[in-house]
Parts: structure tokens; C-alpha cells; sequence
């Protein structure tokens, strides 16, 4: 049964100061997109060899239609909270819920090991002789509070900084990219396929891998309510952000395959540094891990916001404790950017001593699997949804889009792998608890008035 969204939209909270425009909007698309694990894909993805342009490529069209899904949602009904907002509004409070703490705990465990790998490569700029675990720790902790008092500031702060961060890093991919097309070596693509692996098994396992880069998309819709005018400007930053941060990272990604051998390339912690190195000498290595620090430090910012604007939505709702409702003056949910900021500082003081590497192995695949619950969620919740007005043919179109998104992120999801998906359902069952609460004192608090 599909759902009017006259019906179900309500009043739409907007901030009293919108303060992002179609710059910072896009910037927050493409920033969050293009965050630390872009600088450890080719290295990856090395196992693979060319073969790995088939999960690029698969990665890249199912989820420019997942953009699209929320690129539609942004145009018809936007809101704070994307995902979580349209999948309450389809499926109610429990699904809502369900998706609102999935995408929480994802942003705050991507967030540490986001601050890590900022970490990992602002201390390879530092002498060697003073790197320590505790260290590292203390940077990345530090990574976050700046992130957080940056936020604090308000909607237009954390934009600023994610317009300049976007900048910086993406027009050295750019570089890169034409790098490896002028000095391109054809006999490091052969075999095409340097697995054991059938061309559709690889492709399966690849799609895994990439769909982590493409991460991000819906972020737009997420500050919704901070975007200026944006039934227009939430749709163009959904799609442009995406087309741009997706041309940037497959044509960087894979200019590094054809530019380093792929035994070195597969043991490599920095590829993006080892091969402006091998072209251009130790000072273009320095230079590459100073931008994959920029490159971190704006996903972090990116993601910050995200965690504040999400819980921030779902508290208005009754479904997250109201300590995470409470703004300041300028609208900024201060306590929801603390708390989560402090279980992102928990987690990394409980990891530090994990290597770099293995630690984003698995936060791929987690981060990977509790996103695309909610990217699957979502385009269900598009062939619900509908406008009153739209015709037959759009209609048509647009449920389409929806169930290609919606299988599509279903077989992603199922490409995670089980301990991904063990993982997952674990961190998803740890928030029944909180959501039958909130529900028990909803209920409570009429019966006591």
C-alpha cells in the first residue's frame, strides 16, 4: 500500500538561519565521500588487479540510483534526518528507529576510525622517533574535539571548513588520475585478473569493497533542515556531489594500479603517497600524506554533522533520549555532537593499539553494512512514498528507480560477508533497549498528565 506524502509530512523542522548553499551542500556530499579509506582502496582492491573496474563500475550504477532515491526525497519532502526521517515516515516509529541507530553508530564508529587514520598519517609527518599507540591516540582524539568545537559554531562553520577540505583534496586526485594516464604502464593490468577468482565472484567481492567509497550520498538530505532552499538545492548536491566525488575516486583508485607493481601496491599502507613518490620523489610523498590528512579531517567534520543532525531528529521524535534535543541559540544540537563525540574518543582509546590496515579492513565492511541497511530501507520506503500529483509515468519511473536501489543494496549488503553482517545485527539489537524504553515512557507520560 503506497502512502501520500500530503499524508504523512507534517510540519517540516527548517532551521532559523539556513545556512548552507549549494557549494557547502555539494561539499558535504563529495567530502563525506572522499574520506581516509579512498587512501587505502588500491591497495585493497591490488588482488584484483583491472578486474576490479567491474566493481567499480557496478558500485558506481547502483548507487547513483540509490542518489537518486534520496536526490527525489529531497525534491518532494525535505527534513532533518534523511534516512531516518523518510523510513519513520513509510514504516513508523519502530523502522525509523531501527535505521536512525543503525546510521548513529555507524557515523561514530566510522568517526574513529576516521580520527585514526588522520592519526596514521599526521604522525607520519612527525619524526619517527616519537610515534607511540598512545600517541596516535591522543591525536585522533584531538582530531575530533576540533572537529566538535568546529560543529559547535553552527551549520555554517562545519560548511566552511568541509568547502575548503573538498578543495584541497580533490583537485590533487585529479592529478594523480592524469598522472597515471600519461605515465600508465599497460603490463601491470595483465592478467586482468590476478585472483583465483571467477570474473563474477570478483565482482560480487569487489562491490563490497567500493560501495564503501561511495558511502555518503544521502548526506545532503541529512542536514535538510539547515540547506537553503532546499526542495532545489538537496537534489543538485545529491547528484552533482556524486558524479563528481565517484569520477574522482574510480579515476585515482585505478591510475594507482597502473602506476605501481601490484606486490608492492598490495603490501603498501599509503598508495596514493608511494606512487607520487615513485613518480615525482620523496617530497611528492610527504605532499600526498599531508592531503590524505586534509582528506580525513574533512570526512571527519563531514560525518561530525551528521551524527549531531540525525540524533537531533530522532530525539524530536521521542525516540532518542531528549538530552539529544537540546540546541543552542543558533539551532547547533550541541548535546548530540558531545555525546556522540565521546563514544567516538571510547572507541578509539579501546582500538589504538590495532594495526592501521587491519583496522580498516573490518571498518569498511561493518560501516559498509550498517549504511546500506538504511540505503535499503530507504528505496523501499521511495516505492511507498509518492506525491499526489505526479503522473503514471513518473510514477512508473520513479518505483523503478526504487526497486533496482533496493536490490541493489540488498545484494551489497549481502557482500559484506557474515562476520559483517554478525556484527551489524549485534550493534542494531543493542538499541531495542533504548527503543522500548522511549516507547514505554511515551506512553507513560499521557497516562500520568
Amino acid at each position: 500500500m503506497s502512502t501520500t506524502i500530503a499524508a504523512v509530512e507534517g510540519s517540516v523542522p527548517v532551521s532559523p538561519r539556513p545556512a548552507l548553499g549549494l557549494w557547502m551542500a555539494t561539499a558535504l556530499v563529495i567530502g563525506n565521500m572522499i574520506g581516509s579509506g579512498l587512501f587505502l582502496l588500491p591497495s585493497v582492491l591490488a588482488p584484483y588487479g583491472g578486474a576490479a573496474l567491474l566493481g567499480w563500475g557496478v558500485s558506481l550504477g547502483g548507487m547513483l540510483l540509490v542518489a537518486l532515491v534520496f536526490a527525489r526525497f529531497g525534491l518532494e519532502m525535505p527534513t532533518r534526518g534523511g534516512p531516518y526521517a523518510y523510513a519513520r515516515m513509510a514504516f513508523g516509529d519502530a523502522t525509523g528507529f531501527g535505521v536512525a541507530w543503525s546510521y548513529w553508530v555507524s557515523n561514530a564508529s566510522g568517526n574513529a576510525a576516521i580520527a585514526v587514520a588522520f592519526a596514521g598519517y599526521f604522525g607520519s609527518l612527525l619524526p619517527a622517533h616519537t610515534a607511540s599507540p598512545i600517541r596516535d591516540a591522543l591525536i585522533a582524539i584531538a582530531a575530533l574535539c576540533l572537529c566538535t568545537f568546529i560543529n559547535l559554531r553552527g551549520a555554517r562553520s562545519a560548511g566552511r571548513v568541509q568547502l575548503a577540505t573538498t578543495v584541497l583534496k580533490f583537485l590533487p586526485l585529479f592529478l594523480i588520475a592524469a598522472a597515471g594516464a600519461i605515465y600508465f604502464q599497460p603490463s601491470l593490468w595483465h592478467p586482468f585478473n590476478r585472483s583465483e577468482l571467477g570474473l563474477t565472484s570478483v565482482t560480487t567481492t569487489t562491490v563490497a569493497l567500493t560501495v564503501w567509497a561511495f558511502l555518503g550520498v544521502e548526506c545532503a538530505t541529512v542536514a535538510g533542515a539547515d540547506i537553503r532552499d532546499p526542495r532545489r538545492t538537496i537534489p543538485r548536491a545529491t547528484l552533482l556531489g556524486t558524479v563528481l566525488a565517484a569520477v574522482a575516486t574510480i579515476a585515482a583508485c585505478m591510475a594507482v594500479v597502473g602506476l605501481l607493481p601490484a606486490a608492492k601496491l598490495a603490501a603498501s599502507g599509503a598508495p596514493f603517497a608511494d606512487a607520487a613518490t615513485h613518480l615525482w620523489g620523496p617530497m611528492a610523498g610527504v605532499a600526498f600524506a599531508i592531503i590524505a590528512a586534509i582528506s580525513c579531517f574533512g570526512a571527519l567534520n563531514g560525518w561530525t554533522l551528521m551524527q549531531g543532525q540525525v540524533g537531533l531528529a530522532t530525539a524530536d521524535d521521542d525516540l532518542f533520549p531528549t538530552v539529544f534535543a537540546r540546541c543552542d541559540a543558533r539551532g547547533t544540537p550541541f548535546a548530540a555532537l558531545l555525546i556522540s563525540s565521546v563514544l567516538s574518543s571510547l572507541l578509539v582509546l579501546a582500538n589504538f593499539q590495532k594495526h592501521l590496515v587491519a583496522l580498516f579492513t573490518f571498518a569498511i565492511l561493518l560501516s559498509t553494512a550498517t549504511t546500506l541497511l538504511p540505503y535499503l530501507v530507504c528505496s523501499a520506503a521511495a516505492m511507498r512514498l509518492h506525491e499526489p500529483r505526479r503522473t503514471r509515468m513518473r510514477a512508473a519511473i520513479q518505483t523503478l528507480i526504487a526497486l533496482l536501489a533496493l536490490l541493489f543494496s540488498l545484494w551489497a549488503l549481502i557482500g559484506t560477508g557474515a562476520e559483517s553482517l554478525l556484527w551489524g545485527a549485534v550493534l542494531l539489537l543493542a538499541g531495542v533497549p533504548i527503543f522500548v524504553w522511549r516507547k514505554r515512557r511515551n506512553r507513560a507520560i499521557p497516562e500520568r498528565a
